[in-house]
Order: structure tokens, then sequence, then C-alpha cells
């Protein structure tokens, strides 16, 4: 995950316990989750904010220690379900079948849905009982494919997110390339990118307030 995704979920769960909402974290067979290394390279993100971000994971890494182990998770619990970025989602939850349950599951009881950057890939786990995509003809955006050669990492991607998101059937939007980009279709709020983060983490408060 790039540390603007952990920041994400941490305005989340700070914000978001003033306003009364608890928050868990879960992963596949309850790794923790690891920093793309590449997001800390101040010749990518800058000197200075590559200080930052070292500080503040150091600040916080007690807190993601322990995340739940996904499979035992269950949404009725939850009133929301909320991926981050990173490319951690097109690795492992585009096909968890645990994370396609869930997301099923919140979709179908209107729940709120909500991810950034390459979390949104996590919706391809998600398959309805006679086999479509329960988000099909939904607007959404996700880290754009310009986006993803600009960075250096189009080319050894066996897939490209925004290209697949609308194979699938989604009805892909984005803004301006590495600028704040949020789209809200119902109970799916999704981000853009990194920078993205803020601007979504704030929608997700003010969706659950």
């Amino acid at each position: 995950m790039p540390p603007s995704s952990y920041e994400f979920i941490e305005r989340v769960v700070g914000v978001g316990h003033l306003a009364g909402i608890e928050v868990e974290r879960a992963t596949p067979a309850g790794v923790p989750p690891t920093i793309d290394a590449r997001s800390l390279e101040p010749k990518i993100i800058g000197g200075a904010a590559a200080e930052h971000y070292r500080d503040y994971l150091a600040r916080n890494e007690a807190r993601l220690r322990t995340p739940r182990v996904l499979a035992d998770v269950e949404q009725d619990r939850f009133d929301a379900i909320v991926i981050p970025g990173g490319h951690g989602p097109v690795e492992d939850l585009y096909k968890d079948p645990d994370m396609g349950r869930l997301l099923v599951q919140a979709n179908r009881a209107s729940k709120l849905i909500a991810s950034v950057c390459h979390g949104p890939a996590a919706l391809l786990a998600a398959t309805d009982e006679d086999g479509s995509w329960p988000f099909a003809g939904r607007k959404l955006t996700a880290f754009s494919d310009e986006e993803e050669i600009e960075f250096g990492t189009a080319k050894n991607a066996p897939w490209l997110l925004a290209d697949t998101l609308r194979k699938r059937g989604a009805i892909y939007e984005k803004g301006p390339n590495w600028s704040s980009f949020v789209v809200r279709d119902g109970n799916l709020l999704t981000g853009q990118n990194p920078g993205s983060s803020a601007a979504l983490a704030e929608a997700v408060i003010a969706a659950l307030r």
C-alpha cells in the first residue's frame, strides 16, 4: 500500500471515532499490510513527503500489526466496507472469495462500499448467484491506465485496472492525472488515486454520519 492509503484508513479511524464510528481492519489470513517501497522514494514523492510518511508509519506501526482475518468477517456487523489502495488488491483481493462474499452481501444490503486508487480491483471478486458482476453499469473511478503508465508500472502489470473495470461493465470516470477525484453512485464511493484519499475519507465519514 502507498502510505497515503494508510492515512486514508487512519483518517476514517481518527475522525470516525469523534463521530462515534468504530473501525476494524482485516486482511486475507490476517497478514499485516506492507508498504509499497516505491511510494516512499524521495525522487518520486519528494524528500519532505517521504520523511512525513516514514514518521507517520512508524507512529502507527502497532495499529497495523494485527488485522483481523478477512474470512472471519461478517458484513452484518458493519455499516461500510472500505478498501484502501496500493498494488495489493490487484495481486490478491481481486480474486479473494471472502472479499467477494462481503462485497456481494454489503451491496445487496445497500451498505456503503468505498475504495481508492487500486483498491477497486477488489470489486472484481464479487459475483452474484447468476454469475453476473454486481457493479456492472455503476459509475466509479480508480487508478487510471494513464497514471499507471506515467508511474512506470504498466509494462510489468498483467492487466490494467481501469481497462479491466470497463470491460466488466463499469462506467469508469476519471479526472486529470494525479488530481483529487471522487465518484459516488448510490452506496458506492470511489477515489481515483492516492491524492484522492483525503477527499474520499471525508465523503465516507459524511455518508456514515
